[in-house]
């Protein structure tokens, strides 16, 4: 039997625990060079009101003043507990990253044509992004950075042979590197590979850089799984690589005690199992969503989600719309990773709820997007969208192609992408910022000062009553009835005109439908 290193063994019994996998045979397990980083639980968290988590998703909870509160529940589904999550959670960290200090060198590929070409942005300004999103990690620096040209981004060194000495022989005279950022949506494994071989220290791409970010941003059980799950395509890229290289050197394929199975076959199967129960985890917490959804349906509230590019302003701007003191808004990437939903008041009174979701970065594989993909689904069921952008980054238009392009893999209904509200944010940061002529509602405003919010809101009110079907009514009611108090409890009553000799009132409300159809039932 092959004799392997301590470390090997320690990454199966990892695996072997988060998957109850039992044997009566010795089962060694993991390749030397897949390093696999062990942290203590991280402490408990208080998740932010309204965050889409198990714990305020019971199928009786009702909306009640600016909040969800629980009232008779029903058994909710089995689901592993919170050690289980965190265990999940922290027992796959990917190497190099959670807890380490990193000085980093990073290289951006400038593609001069071909179907790769950025034609919206430029080499420098994806530059600036990616040190951005390492600066967004505690503990992490930017060293040194450089932009190179490149013909074939799509070779293994990605780079042509000329090109790449020079990077490599700038790397290695930059004193302290400790990795290396590669500004490329994946780098294969081989890739990863040979470039730590040549270049001696730990190499990113701005998958495992922007899953770093979203590890620690994490706070709920659900993104926490959804992170986990994000990681298994690395993880499983990089064990193949591994065992590749094994075999290169022998033993690599044995068989493990007669059992049918080389090593590579088990791990594996043990990555699927692992894969298998994060997947039923989040399908519970989907089920347990839809019961969220259905239940704001019932109560007939609008449903705004709020969208955009990463850091562009959503949660500040959501906090100025509802005045909600539990956001607090950072200016950081990716800082929101929960769907959370904040109740707001509209000029008519009518109370509307505005959904914080996931913001979004142009060229992320889309295993981090499938991931995500229940979160970003009440997106599809909203009343209304928000388009918020930042109108004061130099790279606006580009970043709304982006965000247009994940609404539309999302398969958005055309209903819901023609109503879209468009907000530049951010105008408070432009000396002479003139609104452009489009044919969409497109509104300026500063979230941070909070101008142009009442303009917003009443364009919210519009809209909602369009895409609702709601109406708008002049209804006479006898105050010495209950109709007027069940009006203020129903619908949105917008005016009272009192008519003191006949003791009745015309009262002008928006109501939908379905209410209007329970009053007439009841007194007509």
């Amino acid at each position: 039997m092959t004799t392997l290193s301590a470390a090997t063994r320690s990454w199966f019994s990892l695996l072997r625990r988060a998957h109850a996998y039992s044997c009566h045979r010795f089962l060694p397990l993991r390749a030397p060079h897949l390093h696999v980083q062990l942290l203590p639980p991280a402490g408990n968290t208080r998740s932010r009101a309204f965050t889409c988590s198990v714990r305020s998703l019971k199928s009786s909870d009702v909306f009640d003043g600016g909040r969800w509160t629980g009232g008779a529940t029903e058994e909710d589904e089995e689901f592993m507990e919170d050690s289980e999550v965190e265990e999940l959670f922290q027992q796959q960290v990917p190497s190099g990253t959670t807890g380490w200090q990193h000085r980093v060198f990073i290289v951006q590929p400038d593609v001069k044509w071909g179907h790769r070409k950025q034609h919206l942005t430029t080499a420098e300004l994806m530059l600036a992004e990616a040190v951005g999103l390492v600066n967004t990690l505690d503990n992490w620096t930017v060293v040194d950075k450089m932009v190179l040209s490149t013909k074939t981004p799509e070779k293994k060194k990605i780079f042509g042979k000329g090109n790449f000495l020079v990077l490599t022989e700038k790397i290695r005279q930059t004193s302290g590197i400790t990795a290396v950022f590669v500004n490329v949506d994946r780098l294969s494994p081989l890739s990863e590979r040979e470039f730590e071989d040549m270049w001696g220290v730990k190499v990113f791409d701005r998958y495992s850089v922007v899953l770093q970010i979203f590890r620690c941003n994490a706070r709920t059980k659900e993104a926490k799984l959804q992170i986990s799950l994000a990681e298994i395509p690395l993880l499983r890229s990089r064990l193949k690589n591994e065992f590749a290289h094994m075999d290169q050197q022998g033993g690599g394929a044995r068989y493990i005690g007669g059992s049918g199975e080389t090593l590579f076959e088990v791990q594996q199967r043990l990555l699927k199992e692992r894969e298998t129960k994060i997947r039923s985890a989040l399908e519970k917490l989907r089920k347990k969503r839809l019961l969220l959804r259905s239940q704001r349906k019932r109560s007939e509230f609008p449903v705004v989600s709020v969208l955009g590019y990463t850091n562009c302003g959503k949660t500040t701007l959501i906090k100025a719309l509802t005045s909600d003191s539990v956001l607090q808004p950072r200016n950081q990437l990716f800082a929101t990773l929960d769907v959370t939903v904040h109740a707001g008041q509209l000029p008519s009174h009518m109370t509307v709820l505005y959904v914080d979701t996931i913001g979004f970065l142009s060229q992320l594989p889309h295993q981090l997007i499938d991931s995500f993909s229940a979160t970003l689904e009440d997106i599809k069921h909203s009343d209304l969208l928000i388009h918020v952008r930042d109108i004061s980054h130099p790279e606006t238009e580009n970043q709304k192609v982006n965000v247009l392009n994940v609404l539309k893999n999302l398969e958005i209904p055309d209903s819901l992408m023609s109503s879209m509200i468009e907000v530049h944010n951010k105008t408070d940061l432009l000396d002479n910022y003139q609104s452009p002529q489009v044919d969409t509602v497109c509104l300026s405003v500063s979230a941070l000062l909070q101008r142009g919010l009442d303009a917003l809101k009443s364009a919210v009110e519009e809209k909602i009553v369009q895409s609702t079907g709601k109406l708008v009514l002049d209804v006479r009611v006898e105050l010495s009835s209950d109709q007027l108090s069940w009006l203020y409890r129903e619908a949105t009553v917008q005016d009272v005109k009192v008519n003191a000799e006949d003791g009745s009132a015309l009262v002008q409300v928006i109501i939908s439908t379905a209410a209007y159809g329970r009053y007439r039932k009841l007194f007509t």
